[in-house]
Parts: C-alpha cells; sequence; structure tokens
C-alpha cells in the first residue's frame, strides 16, 4: 500500500471528491461502551453503511464507509463520519477496485470502553499480489471513530480477497473481542483479543472447514453464544449454494463443528425464541435450489449442544400470514437481521426481497419484519415496507433493490431496536439509506428518515451504491 498524503493534501482531495471532512464535538467524558456499535462511548448505538463503489480521490469503485451516531432523537445527516482509504490516519490510500466496505464487524478490540469498527477491502493490491485484500481496524474514542491500523494477512499466497468476511466476537472465554477473517479460501484466520493500536493482535491462529477449493471461500459471518457456554461461536456462509459452517468457542479457540443441513447464502445470530440460547437464521434467495420460487429463510434454534443442523421452520412468502407471495427471484432472504423491535424479550426478523416486484415497478424491493416468539420466528403480526408505504420516503421505482442490506439496532436508546433499509440501485445506482422507528407495536413510520450520498458526504459519481452493506 503507498504512504499517506499530507493532512492539507487528504483535505483537498476528500473535497474534489465530494468527501467532505466533518469534526464532531467530543462529549465530556466517555462512559464504558454499552455495545459492540457504540464508537464514541455516549451510550447510544450507531448505524454503519457502505458505499462499497464510490469514487475517492477520482479512483472508482474505491469504497466508503458513513457512521451515523445514534442519540436520543436517532441519527441525522450531520452527526457522521465518513472514511475512505483516503482519511487521515487510515492505512492505505483510496485505488480503484478496492470495494473498501465491502465487509464490515466490529467490537472493542482494545479495551478501551469504545466500539472499534474493522472495515474490509477484499479488492486491495498488495504490491504484486492484486485483489489479496485487507482488513482495516477504526478505532473508537470519545470524538468518534479515527486512526486505524491493518489486521494484516498471514497467508496472502493462500488465498484471495482477505477481508471479505469479517466477525468479532470472544471466541475464547478470556473477556477480549477477537476477530475473525474470511477470504477465498478455505481457511479462516482469527486474530485473538488483547490488541494494541501500536502492535495490534496479541497472536493469531487458523482455523479450517470442509469447503471446497475454488467455491469462492466464506462470503459471511455471525457470531453469537449458541450453546449458553459463555464463549461465542461462529457462523460462516459459503458462496456457490452450500450449507452454513458452525465452528464452536471453546477456551482454546475456534474449531470446526458442523453443517447446517439447509442451503443458505446468509446468516443472523439472535435469540428468537427467548431460551437464552442464541438461535441462527438463515437466508436462502436463490429460491430454486430449496424448491421455492423466490426465497426463504431457516431457523435453526440454539441448545445446550449447539445449534441444531435442522431447521426448526422454514419461512417463505407463502407461508401463512407473511404478506405478499412466493414468486420468481423475489430473492426474499437476501439480506437478514435480527434485534428486538417491540421490546417483548425476543429476537425479531427483518428479512429482505431485494428483487420484488411490486406493481410495475421490476426489482424495486421490500423488507419484512417477523416476530419472535416463545416458539421461534412467526409470521403472526408480520410487517412490509417499501417505498410506497405510507409514511416512508420515497417511491417504488425500477432497480431500486430496497433491501440491499437490513440492520436492526435500538439507535435512540428506547429500548426497541429500529429498522435500517439500504437501497443500493436508488437513482441509478446513488444508492440510499433509510430509518424506521421501532415501537411497543412493532415498527412504525413516524420520524422516518432518508438519506442519499450527498446528503452524507459521499460522491455520486461513478455509482457509489449507498447501502449495499451494513454493519451486521
Amino acid at each position: 500500500m503507498r504512504s499517506r498524503p499530507t493532512s492539507t493534501a487528504l483535505a483537498s482531495a476528500l473535497l474534489l471528491a465530494g468527501l467532505t471532512p466533518l469534526v464532531l464535538t467530543a462529549p465530556a467524558s466517555a462512559a464504558t461502551a454499552k455495545y459492540s456499535d457504540d464508537f464514541n462511548g455516549d451510550g447510544y448505538r450507531d448505524l454503519v453503511t457502505a458505499a462499497p463503489t464510490a469514487t475517492v480521490g477520482g479512483k472508482t469503485s474505491a469504497g466508503a464507509v458513513v457512521v451515523n451516531y445514534g442519540s436520543k432523537s436517532g441519527i441525522s445527516a450531520s452527526r457522521r463520519t465518513v472514511l475512505t482509504q483516503n482519511s487521515s490516519g487510515i492505512p492505505g490510500s483510496a485505488e480503484h477496485g478496492d470495494s473498501f466496505g465491502s465487509a464490515l464487524a466490529s467490537g472493542d478490540l482494545n479495551n478501551d470502553g469504545y466500539a472499534d469498527l474493522v472495515i474490509g477491502a477484499p479488492g486491495e493490491d498488495l504490491g504484486t499480489d492484486t485483489d489479496g485484500g485487507t482488513a482495516i481496524i477504526v478505532w473508537g474514542g470519545a470524538s468518534g471513530l479515527s486512526g486505524g491500523r491493518t489486521a494484516a494477512d498471514p497467508a496472502p499466497t493462500a488465498h484471495d480477497s482477505f477481508g471479505q468476511s469479517l466477525a468479532v466476537g470472544d471466541f475464547n472465554g478470556d473477556h477480549k473481542a477477537d476477530l475473525a477473517v474470511g477470504s477465498t479460501g478455505t481457511d479462516v484466520w482469527v486474530s485473538r483479543g488483547g490488541f494494541t493500536k501500536t502492535s495490534g493482535a496479541a497472536s493469531k491462529y487458523k482455523v479450517t472447514a470442509p469447503i471446497r477449493t475454488g467455491s469462492g471461500g466464506v462470503v459471511s459471518f455471525a457470531s453469537g453464544d449458541l450453546n449458553g457456554d459463555g464463549t461465542d461461536d461462529l457462523v460462516a456462509t459459503v458462496a456457490y449454494l452450500d450449507g452454513a459452517r458452525v465452528f464452536r468457542g471453546a477456551s482454546s479457540g475456534l474449531a470446526y463443528e458442523s453443517v447446517l443441513d439447509e442451503v443458505s447464502e446468509v446468516a443472523a445470530v439472535g435469540d428468537v425464541n427467548g431460551d437464552g440460547y442464541d438461535d441462527v437464521v438463515t437466508g436462502e434467495y436463490g429460491g430454486a435450489v430449496e424448491g421455492n420460487l423466490g426465497g426463504s429463510i431457516g431457523i435453526h434454534l440454539g441448545r445446550a449442544s449447539g445449534v441444531d443442523p435442522e431447521p426448526a421452520r422454514t419461512i417463505d412468502q407463502d407461508t401463512a400470514g407473511v404478506p405478499g407471495a412466493d414468486e420468481t427471484n423475489d430473492g426474499f432472504g437476501w439480506s437478514v437481521s435480527l434485534g428486538d423491535v417491540n421490546g417483548d424479550g425476543y429476537a425479531d426478523a427483518a428479512v429482505s426481497a431485494f428483487y420484488e416486484k411490486i406493481g410495475s415497478a421490476d426489482l424495486t424491493g421490500n423488507v419484512t419484519l417477523l416476530r419472535g416468539s416463545s416458539t421461534g420466528l412467526t409470521a403472526s403480526g408480520a410487517q412490509s415496507f417499501s417505498q410506497n408505504t405510507a409514511g416512508v420516503p420515497g417511491a417504488n421505482e425500477y432497480n431500486d433493490h430496497f433491501g440491499s442490506a437490513v440492520h436492526l439496532a435500538d439507535l435512540t436508546g428506547d429500548g426497541h431496536a429500529d429498522l435500517s433499509v439500504g437501497a443500493a440501485g436508488e437513482n441509478n445506482g446513488d444508492g440510499a439509506v433509510w430509518t424506521l422507528r421501532g415501537a411497543t407495536t412493532g415498527l412504525t413510520k413516524k420520524n422516518a428518515v432518508a438519506y442519499g450520498p450527498s446528503s452524507l458526504g459521499v460522491s455520486t459519481s461513478g455509482a457509489p451504491r449507498l447501502g449495499a452493506g451494513m454493519l451486521p
């Protein structure tokens, strides 16, 4: 990677690229972070959205990441930090095809009371290693995110696209956050907790799983405690329609355990039935392999012996109570996120169908909220949202892809998870982000907000696709 430009040159480059430098006012003191996504320690969770094809400093598809800081009044366009590889203190420099922001993860890696953000740039060229990829840690602090270091690839000749999947969790139960990084290879590298800003991780180790060579490797991770033993486990989804791999956490670290008996392309972790064990909800948006047209989700329940490899239930748009209908190429299950929207103690699921046709608008997309219950996810009381839903800003248009990413998290501190939605195709690839508030009755359109890239300080040159990804 090339050397950093001076701060004066950086500011000029940011302005030319349409990326407005922003100085945040620091709170009087930083409280201990409550959440893995509270980057400024103010007690509110923050929203992270990727624009992985953003043009930065004239370099197309270099990528940018926007962090909107939570507050009692929710998020706003002005309370933000925009991160690129041309940002001061961020390793590397913006280059064509880096895809900075293609993967995201967070947690307090250096145990200073502030959550840190990990950003994948799988298209990064490292010397002669084309598309070798990298992962970059950006440090949290009282003023928000700033500065960073590279989580270097320990085996650059063994794979490409290092950083295409990321997860943070306490995988050995030592109360320190570890970092898992995936690539196109069959291996997963874990950096042990005990990070410092100067020396990085305490140590690293590799775990392997039965992943076919040349399959495309691990495309996404989800972490949580699936067996209630106090250590986090890791779920890895694999490219090309294969079952998710489960790695069990233990004092010695992660070890491969099993394959979920279901084709899946994404996964989310949370306790949907309130029994104290995290569960796994998988998404299979391709449809045809499982015999349904437009995609489905599978609910795998956690238990003391580990997550059940067989789904307790499969839900699609033909399931009674789910709005819509199962149609070819809807993409139901493209993105899945879990969080407690109505505050009843059960994790609910936001599920996108980002290719859904609504009226005459092809590929416009929608998002369905399914309620958690003592028996797991249920279609009872399900809600559905698109840009044609009254109170949701915008309108359904061809190729919007509303639901490119979904994220459930309490951004206002009121005890109710809010729904954030990305639509990477909005306005011919500019992309946009929406947030709907959670409440006791479910999601509400009151105080709904929507932002495009211009209002967040991201250049619209070359289709940035804001909202293509969000923090899991």
